[in-house]
């Protein structure tokens, strides 16, 4: 919330904002209130209700004028920034008569050097997705696997990983065979007649976003497979389709007379058992078969199995059994990555940047990635970081001052309490140290429960907490 700094009292837009996703909230409490209970008339009258309130479509707005891709417009050209265009905009988010505009198609680099195409909808068309989003959520969330992370409220990367952590490490019957699977072109190649047959939604609507079609180089062409990247409802849709993969290896084990342990995050999985004969003849080929309805396959590249002793890369993290102990460590590329944007900020920003900026652009960097990684043993990684970022500021500040010596360069920038990099800025509230990741220091994360709901009402204090810190979620 926001505080009028004259009166000190809780702006108005605030106040809106809170009444508005107190309304939404509810109506998704009671959607999945009627999904438990089997009340399918009860969950599709809801529904409808949901996205034809003026808090929903309020919020939609709301939502696709904050994000990130709030500056990009779609082959419209069209962007929402002052009052009255959001104003009109809510009013125009209607189901019947809606037609979705063609995608904007453009291309982002891999790191591998391949591109990705990335679909961009109008602003209308995201709207719309959030507006029908705020329904599916709750559908969504009774359906999910209990070992899917991905794109799911409540649940992070680090629940994952945990999850990992507790599957490997537990006693009794767990598993040191790990099948790593990756879908290919996942997003891409989704089968559009399992979407419109099997996802709970208005089937015109949903028509609608999948058959937009889309502009390349100003030529057009049809989508017969997948979900538009750019579309917000594009990653609960791919979970939709992916869900079921757990109960299937669950099945077979238990056929078997083994056990085979399932986590899952978007479309990057772990099968975890002691057999590895059954991971390759049994669940790889059940898996294959069950892609395959929804017009998917594994990655013949990255579909591995491996020993927990040689260990593998998972959600950026190495996960390696050392002499029996497990040690889950920031991954080599994850390493690489942080440091090449760290050189990629001295080279591009450094020459006509003041000091002040500079630490900005490199904080902003260094602390996201070590408030990721600061959940696993990183102490010794956060070290070398912290002392190569040094060498690098060094070298840059020795071709900052040609003239100069290297201890008065150390004086000026380095010397602890005095040093550019060391000290707070007088002008600013904010204290513009540069970030040490040995600082940050390394703590343990509480992982979610497995069928924890957070739309369900019985599970609202358990993610009030949560969100406030009192269970810790990272």
């Amino acid at each position: 919330m926001t505080v009028d700094k004259k009166t000190g009292a809780l702006k108005n837009k605030s106040k809106r904002m809170c009444k508005h996703e107190g309304i939404v909230r509810r109506l998704q409490q009671r959607i999945a209130k009627a999904i438990e209970e089997n009340k399918q008339g009860k969950v599709n009258a809801l529904t409808r209700l949901l996205v034809t309130s003026y808090s929903a479509k309020f919020l939609a707005v709301k939502t696709v004028t904050s994000n990130r891709g709030k500056h990009t417009a779609g082959v419209d050209g069209v962007v929402w920034k002052t009052k009255q265009d959001k104003a009109q905009a809510q009013q125009n988010l209607r189901p019947r008569g809606y037609k979705a505009q063609r995608l904007k198609r453009c291309y982002i680099k891999k790191k591998n050097g391949k591109l990705r195409p990335l679909s961009i909808p109008t602003m209308k068309d995201r709207a719309m997705q959030a507006l029908y989003l705020q329904a599916l959520y709750p559908v969504a969330q009774a359906r999910a696997d209990p070992d899917s992370y991905g794109f799911r409220p409540g649940r992070s990367t680090h629940d994952a990983i945990e999850q990992i952590y507790k599957t490997l490490t537990g006693t009794g019957h767990r598993g040191h065979w790990i099948l790593e699977g990756d879908i290919k072109a996942c997003f891409d190649k989704i089968s559009h007649d399992w979407l419109l047959e099997h996802v709970p939604m208005d089937k015109t609507v949903l028509k609608q976003w999948l058959k937009a079609g889309y502009l390349d180089r100003q030529k057009p062409f049809q989508t017969t497979e997948g979900t538009p990247q750019g579309g917000i409802a594009s990653p609960v849709l791919c979970n939709l389709a992916l869900d079921g993969m757990q109960a299937t290896v669950a099945k077979l084990a238990k056929e078997a007379g083994t056990k085979a342990h399932f986590i899952r995050y978007a479309d990057d999985f772990v099968v975890i058992s002691y057999n590895k004969a059954f991971l390759l003849d049994v669940i790889k080929p059940a898996l294959e078969d069950f892609l395959s309805v929804r017009a998917l396959e594994l990655s013949e590249e990255k579909t591995l199995l491996t020993h927990i002793n040689q260990g593998f890369t998972f959600l950026g993290k190495s996960i390696r059994k050392y002499s029996g102990k497990l040690i889950i460590k920031p991954s080599r590329e994850s390493i690489q990555s942080i440091l090449e944007k760290a050189k990629e900020v001295l080279k591009r920003h450094g020459e006509h940047v003041s000091v002040y900026k500079l630490k900005q652009l490199l904080n902003a960097r260094l602390r996201g990635w070590g408030n990721y990684h600061r959940f696993c043993c990183a102490s010794e990684t956060f070290s070398k970081i912290d002392h190569t970022v040094f060498q690098m500021l060094y070298a840059w500040a020795l071709r900052r001052h040609p003239s100069k010596g290297k201890r008065w360069v150390y004086r000026r920038y380095f010397l602890p309490n005095h040093g550019f990099f060391n000290q707070w800025d007088k002008k600013s509230s904010q204290n513009p140290k540069l970030v040490k990741l040995s600082s940050l220091g390394i703590r343990r994360y509480t992982k979610v429960r497995k069928h924890a709901n957070p739309f369900h009402p019985a599970w609202a204090d358990y993610f009030a907490k949560r969100q406030a810190g009192l269970i810790y979620r990272g």
